[in-house]
């Protein structure tokens, strides 16, 4: 919500019925995903509350930096299968998945600078948030997968193209088996763009915030004060 005075302003105070939280600090937008019960799965009311605040803050001139994360032990574990087991009776699911492809399809060609704060759990839907931000930011804690190709299905949420693009067979080795990667294989084939420690997360965080500009080199160089090198471990799928 934005304020006259340029101050910072939760737009809404936490609770279990609001599974994405937005808060606006100056020229800083944060949201957070909220279901950390459930591992802040996508439900239809995420996917219609990021697209809102996602078109909003693309077109207000003082947003210069959008953050995203998770609360609890989970970036987010995918979407919700139960929305679309329910909704196949009358269809409603098909309006969900319009939106989703539609607010991912407008992530990987916004305008503004994406900071995606990435630990814990990062599954199918849940990472197609945060695989095309500016910066996605992974921590030692980070799993990645698209646990849908476990069981037939075909990667969704933009990943047949994502993965089209990782290098080598890469892609068609993880479309093909849902095999999960850590976070110093992301930022080594390209999920990720940097690593930090889980402990460096909440000052990493704190200094994001003081920044006046989204430029990217700036966003950039503020991010690789808290990063660190890391290579993918021997036993690495991709070694």
């Amino acid at each position: 919500m934005a304020t006259p005075n340029g101050g910072s302003k939760s737009a809404v105070q936490p609770s279990e019925e609001q599974v994405v939280l937005d808060q606006q600090i100056d020229h800083i937008r944060v949201v957070t995903l909220n279901s950390p019960r459930k591992l802040n799965i996508i439900s239809s009311k995420v996917v219609s509350r990021l697209a809102e605040l996602f078109e909003q803050w693309e077109n207000e001139s003082d947003a210069e930096i959008i953050l995203i994360k998770g609360t609890g032990r989970a970036f987010s574990a995918g979407g919700d299968l139960r929305m679309f087991y329910e909704g196949k009776a009358d269809e409603s699911w098909i309006e969900v998945v319009y939106r989703m492809y539609w607010l991912l399809y407008h992530l990987h060609s916004y305008k503004k600078t994406l900071v995606a704060i990435v630990h814990g759990l990062a599954m199918g839907g849940g990472a197609s948030i945060a695989i095309p931000a500016t910066f996605s930011i992974v921590t030692e804690s980070t799993v990645f997968a698209t646990p849908e190709a476990g069981f037939g299905f075909h990667t969704d949420c933009s990943f047949s193209y994502v993965h089209s693009h990782l290098p080598g067979h890469l892609g068609e080795y993880l479309a093909l088996t849902g095999a999960r990667v850590d976070g110093a294989e992301m930022v080594a084939c390209g999920l990720a763009t940097h690593y930090v420690p889980n402990e460096k997360l909440p000052e990493l965080e704190k200094h994001l915030i003081t920044l006046k500009s989204g430029d990217h080199n700036a966003v950039k160089a503020a991010i690789e004060e808290f990063s660190i090198q890391v290579q993918p471990g021997e036993k690495s799928i991709l070694k």
